[in-house]
């Protein structure tokens, strides 16, 4: 479950790297010999995850806005993306969906 604490690593791929490594679900950190531990990390580290994995999204959102596709004017002006309805329910996108603003 405390691999779910990291951005980008989800219930799936929490259970697949517990999987590999053979590790209950319940299983404390504490409790994990050093070893599988250390494995663990390396496998974490071949992941892109946390800030780098937040700088490629960031960068993708921009790349979109610059290119002028649909995508990234829907996100430079803050409306839903994925075409949702805006006639009536838009405030919740407008404010989940807030984008830095360039100069």
């Amino acid at each position: 479950k405390s691999l779910e604490t990291f951005y980008g690593i989800g219930h799936q791929h929490s259970s697949r790297i517990l999987a590999k490594f053979h590790i209950f679900p319940g299983a404390r950190l504490g409790a994990l010999p050093t070893k599988t531990v250390t494995a663990i990390t390396a496998e974490l580290s071949t992941m892109t995850i946390e800030t780098d994995l937040r700088q490629s999204v960031q960068g993708n959102i921009i790349r979109l806005r610059d290119m002028g596709s649909y995508r990234g004017r829907r996100h430079a002006m803050g409306l839903p993306v994925r075409g949702q309805r805006t006639r009536s329910q838009i405030t919740t996108a407008r404010k989940l969906n807030k984008v830095a603003k360039q100069n």
